[in-house]
């Protein structure tokens, strides 16, 4: 009896991780192994990086909102506790970018908030 390898399977296999490792320098671009475990990595990097992103967003807004917070004298935590007493539900995005954007209608939200 033949052996089977099923060829056209590995093949597709290995060229889609080829075609992911495009654009990479030296072995990492047409080796299979290298390019097998640079891929692997930077899969693994992409994934946590869309985490981070979310992360570094939140952080960035936090810091616009405090700033302009503290123009008009209040601190980010008290305005923060202030609109969900008053059970005003605009999110970090939206107030940061009024505050940056829009600072007369920001002034607003933190007079309805106090």
């Amino acid at each position: 009896m033949s052996r089977s390898v099923n060829a056209v399977a590995s093949r597709a296999r290995r060229k889609k991780i080829l075609k992911l490792a495009k654009g990479s320098f030296g072995k990492r671009k047409n080796v299979w192994t290298v390019a097998k475990n640079s891929v692997e990595k930077g899969l693994g990097y992409a994934y946590v990086g869309r985490k981070v992103k979310k992360r570094d967003y939140r952080t960035l807004w936090i810091a616009r909102i405090n700033a302009a917070l503290r123009e008009e004298g209040l601190t980010y935590s008290k305005f923060i506790h202030q609109l969900k007493v008053k059970n005003i539900d605009l999110n970090r995005k939206t107030l940061a970018y009024l505050a940056a954007t829009n600072p007369a209608a920001f002034k607003e939200v933190i007079n309805v908030a106090k």
